[in-house]
Parts: C-alpha cells; sequence; structure tokens
C-alpha cells in the first residue's frame, strides 16, 4: 500500500485522496477529489451491518479502500474504518479522534459503536489511542460495557474529557483536562514516535462551530486542534480518513439510525451501542 509520510506534498496527497460517496454528505463541499459512488451500499451499511454483508463490500470496494486518505459519508460510517487497516502490512498505531470511543463489546459485531473492537482484531494493529471522548461511555458505570480488557493489557488507550467530572473521575487512567491535555498528547507523540500511525476523525468530536453532527454535540476543544498540532517529524503517517458527522435527508430515516440517535439521551441508564 502506498504511504503518505511526512515529506509529501499537498499535492501528491490529493492524487492519492478518493471520496467514496455513500450517501451524499459531501455532496455540496468543493472537494475536488476522485470520486466512487457508492450510495447503492449507504442505506445497508449505515450504523451497523451483519458480517456477511461487510465482506461483500470489502470484497467489492477493497481497492478503494486502500487510497492513503478516503473521506466517506456520515459518522454512521465510521465502522468501515477498521476494513481500511487490513491492507496494511506493518505494525501500525491507530489513533482515533472522536466523541465516542466505540469500545462497546456487546453485539452488533460491525456497527459504528464497536467498531474498534474489530481494529483490535487486525494483528498488525499494536496500540488504539482514542482522544477527545466527550460522552458518557467512558465512565462508571456504563465502561462496563466498554472494552475494558484491551484497555487493562495496554493494547487500547482511552482519553476522555473530564473536566466537569468529580476529583475522583480525573484519577482514570488516560483522563484529560482543559489545562493537561497538550502535554499528555505531546507524551504520546514522542512515546509513538518512529512508528506507522493511521489517523480517523470523526467529526462529532468537533465543536459546534466546527461541524455540524446527526449526534450530540462535541465537548471542549476542537479535533482539529490536535491533528494540526502533531508534529509529523515524530511519526509516520501511513493512512488516514475522515466520515463526516453531517448526513443528508435521503438516508435520515433508515429505522436503526433514527433510533439510535433517538434514544442516545437516554443511554446513561443502559450504556451505550
Amino acid at each position: 500500500m502506498i504511504r503518505c509520510f511526512r515529506r509529501r506534498t499537498s499535492d501528491s496527497l490529493a492524487s492519492r485522496s478518493l471520496h467514496l460517496n455513500l450517501d451524499d454528505a459531501w455532496r455540496d463541499e468543493p472537494l475536488d477529489l476522485p470520486l466512487v459512488e457508492a450510495r447503492e451500499w449507504g442505506s445497508r451499511l449505515r450504523f451497523s451491518a451483519p458480517p456477511r454483508l461487510v465482506a461483500e463490500f470489502y470484497r467489492e470496494h477493497e481497492r478503494n479502500l486502500g487510497v492513503p486518505f478516503l473521506l466517506y459519508g456520515s459518522g454512521d460510517f465510521h465502522h468501515l474504518t477498521a476494513l481500511r487497516l487490513r491492507p496494511l502490512t506493518e505494525p501500525i498505531v491507530l489513533v482515533s479522534f472522536d466523541n465516542h470511543p466505540d469500545w462497546d463489546i456487546r453485539p452488533p459485531k460491525w456497527c459504528c459503536g464497536s467498531w474498534i473492537n474489530r481494529a483490535l482484531e487486525v494483528p498488525h494493529v499494536r496500540l488504539v489511542s482514542v482522544w477527545g471522548c466527550g460522552n458518557f461511555e467512558c465512565w462508571w458505570p456504563h465502561q462496563i460495557f466498554g472494552n475494558r480488557r484491551a484497555e487493562r493489557a495496554g493494547k487500547l488507550e482511552v482519553h476522555p474529557w473530564a473536566d466537569d467530572r468529580p476529583m475522583k473521575d480525573r484519577q482514570r487512567k488516560g483522563a484529560i483536562l482543559r489545562d493537561n491535555w497538550r502535554e499528555q498528547f505531546e507524551r504520546f507523540l514522542k512515546v509513538t514516535r518512529g512508528q506507522n500511525v493511521y489517523v480517523t476523525i470523526d467529526l462529532d468530536c468537533l465543536r459546534a462551530e466546527a461541524a455540524v453532527t446527526n449526534w450530540e454535540n462535541r465537548r471542549r476543544l476542537s479535533a482539529a486542534i490536535f491533528v494540526v498540532r502533531i508534529p509529523l517529524r515524530l511519526m509516520r503517517v501511513a493512512n488516514s480518513d475522515s466520515p463526516r458527522s453531517s448526513i443528508t435527508p435521503k438516508f435520515n430515516c433508515r429505522a436503526k439510525t433514527r433510533f439510535a440517535r433517538s434514544i442516545q439521551p437516554h443511554l446513561q441508564h443502559s450504556g451505550c451501542c
């Protein structure tokens, strides 16, 4: 697979980028990227899909999923990132900027709320590090539905915002505050110095003035701050992607997506999907 390293020019990166159109989420943006139409897959893959269907999609779009930079659909398709990791052959660190940890261990297996576990199943993924979580899924008791085993084993790091949490919660491993996130992130960069890194950004972690989301509002700082501040001299960016967090009305009425969004504010009593 072609890799995008720090000395590539923006024009060179653009020539190795692709817009995989699943639901017209980026329809009105002047992207100037090669376009592959895949809207026939959008309604079938949105939010979750059976393994058989995911495998069929991968066979059809394996080459498209292998480009160094990919734009595709809304945040309801974030689980497709796990497919992008498969063709990579060298050890890699996955860095995810997301308002949700996406670490739920409950069914369905292929879901935008559980795809981190599919990434952890890829043999060459050495570490998954999730930054900027601003919802309840990282805290007791809701974290019991998360992949705590991978976290304890050191394969998964979760860095939720803790400014509005009780003092005892701020001691949670990985918790970040407005006053110390830069220091923690710089420490992470030093640890991953020279390693291959895959970066994925779910735009629901951006502040309200930075992006429109079909989920709940973002918290604290923009994930763009994290990305802009990454000193690329410390790491090799193997690949990256960004599913958009706003969607058009065409697929807004799909039952399971509408249901998931509707119950999201009430999941504080039952965990998260």
